[in-house]
């Protein structure tokens, strides 16, 4: 019988405790701000003789997910941590990491990209990474953040996955801000995880294997072909995995999770933190009798383009919150892919985009409601300029 319990923990912490049960046989990782007090938590932990793990400090963040492929390819279940500036100099091994299927899970607390040089919130980091094959999950607050990661490893491991998973949470609002959370104990968080059986370990004698051959023309487009089969049978395993864990949590999980949106007519899309404020205003317009709702992503990779339109068919106007811009491009990240799904539908809502929150700025209730009331206009078919800015002074 799963045993809950609630504490005061802050989104760092949270997934610091959800390592300390999965119990990793390797970690190897460099601080930086503000993924920092993940491993200053789960270092405490090695340190205290709470897990067995390797752990691993090294002199960058290419050298921590260097580590990590190594140590994943011998065979060891292994994890890290990171964020913005430190993700950026683990580009080339993420993007190899997601090539040689090394079921790695990495916690990245979302920050600004450089430059200027800033620490806070937004979500530049991990959508630079949307394309390098790793799957994606996205935390609303600390709770979120720990079932994520618990989840993440049973995802990445699925024999017909085999992918690395990263788990975001917004810096400082959620890695620093301490919220009551609800954890399950440690005998169902291990019993849920399981032990790791690798497919292909280099320290396999019995059965050699090579990691990181050259592959040229001959065979990389077929591999290639592999990793997107790859991401489609992540559908399958990421929604056995949100039941199972439901099972023992009594919550629902879903890729797309709605907030009073079954009858909505004007609906908010965004992810992590910004979810959250989200709601208050929502249920501050519904008591008012306006019909508004919030869809958050849990799961942006892989894109369940046709969950999307189920959800949010009959929405008369959406508003995309982005909290990342697409340089050169038209509207955000999550804007293109959202209105993507809707490109063959003949029913469709009008879709706008809204720019927010770079660099840390607030998300207040004062943008939200704005951001309602302009819908108005919206699903009236005044629809003006499709990609617009929040909070940003003129």
């Amino acid at each position: 019988m799963v045993q809950k319990t609630k504490q005061a923990r802050t989104g760092a912490e949270c997934s610091a405790e959800a390592m300390r049960q999965i119990n990793p046989d390797v970690v190897a990782a460099y601080p930086i701000t503000p993924q920092t007090p993940i491993m200053h938590a789960f270092s405490q932990y090695v340190a205290d003789g709470k897990v067995d793990t390797e752990f691993i400090t090294v002199e960058s963040e290419h050298s921590a997910m260097s580590a990590c492929v190594g140590s994943s390819a011998a065979g060891a279940r292994t994890m890290t941590a990171t964020s913005a500036n430190g993700l950026a100099l683990m580009w080339e091994v993420v993007y190899i990491a997601a090539s040689t299927r090394l079921p790695i899970v990495m916690n990245v607390v979302n920050r600004a990209l450089s430059g200027p040089i800033n620490i806070h919130c937004d979500h530049s980091d991990s959508m630079g990474c949307r394309d390098t094959g790793w799957i994606q999950l996205y935390s609303e607050n600390g709770e979120e953040a720990y079932e994520n990661t618990l989840m993440a490893v049973r995802i990445a491991e699925d024999p017909n996955v085999l992918l690395p998973v990263m788990v975001c949470q917004d810096g400082f609002i959620t890695s620093h801000s301490v919220e009551t959370v609800e954890l399950i104990d440690d005998e169902s968080a291990r019993g849920f995880v399981g032990e790791y059986h690798p497919k292909d370990a280099l320290l396999d004698t019995d059965k050699p294997v090579t990691y990181g051959p050259l592959d040229l023309f001959d065979y990389y487009f077929e591999h290639k072909m592999q990793q997107i089969d790859a991401m489609e049978h992540a559908k399958d395993a990421i929604r056995k995995v949100f039941d199972e864990f439901g099972q023992l949590t009594g919550k629902k999980y879903d890729f797309f999770e709605g907030y009073l949106l079954e009858d909505a007519e004007r609906v908010i899309v965004c992810a992590n933190s910004s979810a959250g404020t989200t709601k208050v205003v929502v249920d501050e317009l519904r008591a008012k009798g306006e019909k508004v709702g919030l869809l958050k992503p849990r799961v942006f990779r892989p894109f369940l383009a046709e969950q999307v339109v189920e959800k949010l068919k009959h929405a008369k106007s959406v508003a995309i919150l982005d909290r990342a811009a697409s340089f050169g491009g038209h509207g955000g990240p999550f804007f293109n892919e959202f209105r993507s799904a809707f490109h063959e539908e003949k029913e469709k809502p009008a879709i706008i985009n809204y720019i927010y929150g770079l660099g840390g700025r607030e998300l207040d209730l004062a943008q939200l409601r704005a951001i309602f009331e302009e819908l108005k206009a919206v699903a009236s078919g005044d629809v003006g300029h499709n990609v617009r800015y929040s909070g940003v002074r003129e």
